[in-house]
């Protein structure tokens, strides 16, 4: 059996490309040419670092008479009274726990801890018993002991 002359030319004009997975909000797609350079890693404050420093700042301003109250607060900020009474929950932290807090970074987006897990450690009592639970909470999330500070955490990547 023999090829005609324009199925062999056909058989050679084979192209080749790179591909690459492209992920958008409407699914994922194939772009053409080489994979971009990775990103950067993006780091932040975390969520409950940046709750923290809201609640001190909260705290300060119904100390020094800014507001009446913690529901003129509440009104000030548009929040509930409920929230603004959750954030100053997080003032009852032991100062070490504060201070660990403070320092943790959400890598990428992903956040170390949860401000519901924090508040709970909160609600526990006195600061040893605190304490206790959050190096449960520190061994079982995705943040490990370290610094200078005892209860100094840092993301674990």
């Amino acid at each position: 059996m023999s090829t005609s002359p324009e199925s062999q030319l056909a058989e050679e004009r084979i192209v080749s490309a790179r591909f690459h997975r492209v992920h958008r909000r409407a699914g994922v797609r194939l772009r053409e040419g080489q994979l971009p350079p990775p990103r950067a890693e993006s780091r932040r404050p975390s969520h409950v670092a940046r709750m923290l420093a809201l609640a001190h700042h909260v705290e300060a301003a119904i100390c020094r008479r800014h507001v009446q109250s913690a529901a003129d607060m509440a009104c000030h900020l548009e929040f509930t009274r409920a929230r603004v009474t959750q954030l100053l929950d997080l003032v009852l932290l032991a100062p070490d726990i504060q201070e660990a807090v403070l320092f943790l970074d959400a890598v990428d987006g992903v956040e170390p801890l949860s401000e519901r897990g924090l508040r709970a450690i909160a609600h526990a009592g006195p600061w040893e018993v605190q304490r206790e639970k959050w190096l449960a909470l520190v061994d079982s999330c995705r943040i490990k002991p370290c610094g200078n500070s005892e209860a100094g955490v840092a993301l674990e990547i």
